[in-house]
């Protein structure tokens, strides 16, 4: 199943990859956030991570930009690791308000990773529009969440754990 979410994430990331945001260059809705989200609701943050890596790794390449998996997979990786954080500390959060919180850390750890390489705070600049992005991001890929997980049984997802009785 982990395999599956990180292959329809890559499909959604090259898929929107040819849709350009001619107001803010660079900018992605955030669709391959959908099948991260899932994989961290459904299983737990060591599965979402993999499917996070999988996703940024393999989409770097066959986007044929390895650059962008530096920025990609540390705001990734980071922006999972809130969300988890979220639904931990505050465990009546909808998945919307944690959509939103991940979408907007990921786009403010981007820029931060960006502002080291470079050594420049000028484009912090930046931050107020890309936190207006990331929360608009963050609402599409919530309610595609929530709408999912309304939709498809939980049995779907439930883990695949082997019992005493079926390693005999």
């Amino acid at each position: 199943m982990l395999g599956i979410l990180a292959g329809l994430g890559l499909v959604a990331f090259l898929l929107e990859s040819l849709i350009p945001l001619p107001f803010l260059p660079g900018a992605k809705l955030g669709f391959a956030n959908i099948f991260s989200l899932l994989a961290l609701l459904f299983y737990g943050l060591p599965e979402a991570l993999i499917v996070v890596t999988v996703r940024t790794v393999l989409g770097s390449l066959f986007a044929g930009n390895v650059s962008m998996l530096l920025y990609s997979l540390t705001a990734g990786l980071v922006s999972t690791c809130v969300s988890r954080l979220l639904l931990c500390a505050l465990p009546r959060i909808s998945f919307l308000c944690v959509s939103v919180a991940g979408a907007i850390v990921h786009n403010l750890v981007q820029l931060l990773v960006y502002c080291a390489l470079t050594g420049t705070a000028l484009l912090f600049v930046y931050s107020p529009y890309l936190c207006l992005m990331g929360a608009g991001a963050g609402v599409v890929v919530g309610l595609a969440v929530t709408c999912t997980i309304k939709a498809l049984p939980a049995r779907i997802f439930a883990r695949q754990t082997l019992s005493k009785e079926d390693t005999k």
